[in-house]
């Protein structure tokens, strides 16, 4: 039985006086540490699934539990405030909380660089703006809707352009544990906007520990394109989760960029299982939209993270994507819509399927 059914069927319609009891959308704001003044909105989907969204923060998401269990990644530094200035070098990795998901772009996706276009940091800055939030629907079970959601707009903008504008909606149902995220991205200058984005999902402990399951199917090259990665080689499983490395000290890390498998419908799922605590994880998108997909894995002792991150390309940059020809122009006024599923799976056969 799914927990929408369980929600729907179990004697709880004269039994509570709040539709908080079964979960929803809080709002508040952080009062300490580096993240003080941060606004953010708790979601409880009445499965067990709640999570963070960080409303100063590109909207992304930072905490994730699912029961007692951790999903994301939180790096050293967590919530911070946001940076507006940070796209210069790798300013961008001092904000950097991990979380479950970190929106990369909205113009450039990959390392610092210079060149006749300008000067872009890493990963852009779509993640150190504030969104200026539209709409906060509840669920209302005692009328029997289900659906909820939380919509901002993000603007990554100069005057005389580039003018780039994303709304999010970050939506669910109460009594599943699913998360949909649904960006609109249009170009409101007056001349050709690049644009890049990746949606960076990084999960950590315990979902991820020795053993667990990386899930997708694709062809796959290695970042640097060495046939002797130590972690993207033929002789090796990287898609079973190993032991801290000591060779992930630091800055270490392997990538892969990969062009994933799509059904018949273009949707692509990808995800992590932890076969000992009986969890997964999928993430669905459409590869029409998002035809790249890279597996970022970095098993430092005390930053033992892997992501799986949906993107228009890899992080190559604009210079790169240019060289390319793969470089998204929008055109003034153009829009281009993105669709993400997050869903927790719990069930032996949902678990088998997503293997």
């Amino acid at each position: 039985m799914s927990d929408l059914n369980e929600l729907k069927q179990s004697n709880w319609k004269d039994k509570i006086s709040n539709r908080m009891q079964l979960g929803g959308i809080e709002t508040s704001v952080l009062d300490n540490g580096l993240g003080k003044g941060v606004r953010i909105a708790w979601i409880n989907t009445g499965t067990g699934l709640r999570y963070k969204v960080v409303l100063d923060r590109g909207m992304d998401i930072a905490d994730a539990f699912f029961n007692a269990h951790s999903l994301a990644w939180i790096s050293h530094a967590g919530i911070t405030s946001p940076q507006p200035f940070s796209n210069k070098g790798i300013d961008w990795l001092r904000t950097f909380g991990g979380g479950l998901l970190t929106t990369c772009g909205l113009s450039h996706v990959g390392g610092p660089e210079s060149d006749e276009f300008g000067n872009r940091g890493l990963h852009g800055n779509a993640s150190n703006i504030p969104a200026e939030i539209t709409s906060i629907i509840q669920p209302d079970p005692l009328n029997g809707n289900m659906e909820m959601s939380i919509s901002g707009i993000i603007r990554e903008t100069t005057c005389f352009g580039p003018s780039l504008e994303m709304k999010r909606t970050i939506s669910g149902i109460l009594g599943e544990p699913v998360i949909k995220v649904k960006d609109e991205i249009t170009n409101l200058g007056n001349t050709p906007a690049p644009h890049m984005l990746l949606y960076h999902l990084n999960c950590g402990w315990p979902l991820i520990d020795e053993g667990t399951e990386i899930v997708w199917e694709g062809k796959w090259n290695s970042m640097d394109n060495d046939p002797n990665n130590r972690i993207f080689n033929p002789k090796n499983n990287f898609k079973k989760c190993p032991a801290p490395m000591d060779a992930h000290a630091g800055f270490g890390e392997d990538v892969a960029f990969i062009d994933p498998k799509a059904d018949e419908n273009g949707k692509s799922t990808c995800g992590f299982v932890n076969q000992k605590l009986g969890i997964g994880l999928s993430l669905t998108f459409n590869k029409n939209q998002l035809p790249w997909l890279i597996n970022w894995q970095h098993w430092g002792k005390g930053e033992y993270v892997t992501a799986l991150e949906p993107a228009t390309n890899p992080p190559i940059g604009q210079s790169g994507a240019r060289k390319k020809r793969t470089l998204i122009l929008l055109e003034p006024k153009e829009k281009r819509i993105y669709d993400l599923e997050i869903r927790i799976i719990s069930s032996k056969e949902g678990i088998e399927k997503l293997i």
